[in-house]
């Protein structure tokens, strides 16, 4: 079950709605609880042991950990390993052996393994709170079922935020309700809706004509037609589940942590990554990048650090090669913007900064979008010149015809300039959007983007999230 299907904005979240607020507040995390384990169970049945053994056996960890005494390193090193474990063998099994196989010239097969459903996200989460608890940065959860509540919330249980458990421990015992928090929730949720369905898949639409082309028919400006449009793709699709996650957390009282901060108008790629799936990046720098020193031994060891982060980034993105060298990618840009590069932007007019960002991005997301290393070296030829394709061809007239319009918009509030425009209205009018007027046009707005949304969900397939891979 996705956020933005039929069967969850009309069936489960109005059930869940109206069974947690009927309900008193010693069973309201009880009845999370429940329809948060349904919510998982829905989509991928047979995993719903895996989550109930993981939550079982990190609760007795958690318990071990906390104990101050000499066990408490050991029982941390057995609950990575254990939690590792399992990512490793859901996750890099098939991976791994097909490594083995191309290394040592051998043919074995294994039983292809599904990838569980956030698997990623929820183990970060759990590795997050054994490490706080082995730091003492966070007490420890005695009441099993309100630590399962914290690793199976089903808002942030499949593509996150990764919520630290120190950020949010206390709300599950107690947190806020209002009607004007309830509110802001159904906000953003409308505004996540309409990224992710508006936006992203029917930009998605281009973006796939363009890299399941064979190179030899792809024109040039079709090719940055497609990086565009699949650039534009996954900031709105993970941006808006994000927003949908957090709005619902809202709604039923919590406050999840921003994981996006209009990354495109960044002026560099240490920046960028300040801005884009900020709740990861918060996790590898609290636990990978500061305990293997961060940027206090030296220069060389920073970059060491950066090195190591980046890789283990892109390994955690996806098992494939071409993961890994996105991640690596990125890893090597930051490293030259630490030893050189920085200092050279700084004296850039902001625009030339602004377009350096704009086009590393774009170039590392057809690394993250192709199906092999190959496939991304012969797609960046052709956007280059390097081949001999057709500048333009008739397929890329038709598409800035039928999505032009939709590009533009899509660029356009990508970036913080609508909430600046917001800003100033609000500076000249104080009382613009305080008065009836104000909050009927609001109210308008929303209704509409929810009654286009649902309207392009009657009349489409069924359309995943780009991260459920991950």
């Amino acid at each position: 079950m996705v956020f933005s299907s039929l069967v969850f904005l009309f069936v489960f979240l109005p059930i869940v709605l109206i069974l947690y607020y009927i309900s008193s507040d010693k069973l309201k995390n009880y009845i999370l609880l429940v329809c948060s384990l349904f919510f998982y169970a829905w989509g991928e049945p047979k995993y719903i042991f895996l989550m109930i053994i993981s939550i079982s056996v990190n609760y007795v960890f958690s318990i071990n950990i906390s104990r101050n005494n000499k066990t408490k390193r050991m029982w941390l090193i057995f609950s990575l390993i254990f939690n590792l474990g399992i990512l490793i063998v859901f996750k890099y099994t098939n991976f791994l052996v097909r490594i083995i196989n191309s290394a040592v010239n051998t043919n074995w097969h294994l039983p292809y393994i599904p990838l569980p459903l956030g698997i990623s996200f929820f183990t970060f989460q759990i590795m997050s709170y054994l490490i706080d608890v082995y730091r003492n940065d966070a007490e420890v959860q005695k009441n099993i079922f309100d630590l399962a509540l914290y690793i199976s919330l089903f808002p942030k249980l499949i593509v996150g935020p990764i919520v630290q458990y120190r950020r949010v421990g206390k709300q599950i015992r107690n947190r806020k309700h209002s009607l004007n928090k309830f509110a802001l929730g159904v906000e953003r949720f409308i505004i996540g809706l309409g990224k992710k369905v508006i936006f992203s898949e029917q930009l998605g639409i281009v973006a796939d004509a363009a890299f399941n082309s064979q190179i030899s028919d792809l024109s040039v400006m079709g090719g940055w037609l497609g990086v565009l449009c699949y650039t534009l793709q996954i900031y709105y699709d993970f941006s808006g589940y994000s927003d949908m996650a957090i709005g619902l957390g809202k709604m039923f009282g919590f406050d999840f942590p921003e994981n996006f901060n209009y990354p495109y108008i960044s002026q560099s790629i240490s920046e960028f990554w300040r801005r884009w799936h900020i709740s990861l990046g918060n996790w590898f720098r609290d636990y990978v990048y500061i305990p293997l020193g961060g940027n206090r031994s030296g220069l060389k060891k920073q970059c060491r650090n950066l090195f190591i982060v980046w890789l283990l980034t892109g390994i955690w993105h996806g098992a494939d090669w071409t993961f890994i060298a996105w991640g690596l990618y990125y890893g090597v840009l930051i490293i030259f913007e630490k030893l050189f590069m920085g200092r050279w932007l700084h004296k850039l007019p902001e625009v030339f900064r602004h377009v350096y960002l704009v086009f590393w991005v774009m170039i590392g997301w057809i690394f993250f979008r192709s199906e092999s290393i190959i496939q991304a070296k012969n797609f960046i030829k052709v956007i280059m010149g390097i081949n001999d394709n057709l500048l333009y061809d008739n397929s890329f007239l038709t598409y800035i015809d039928n999505s032009g319009y939709l590009i533009i918009l899509a660029i356009l509030f990508s970036t913080n300039v609508i909430p600046k425009m917001k800003d100033l209205m609000k500076r000249k009018n104080k009382n613009l959007f305080e008065n009836n007027l104000g909050y009927c046009l609001h109210s308008v707005f929303l209704s509409s983007i929810l009654f286009i949304a649902v309207i392009l969900l009657v009349n489409s397939t069924y359309k995943p999230f780009l991260y459920f891979n991950f």
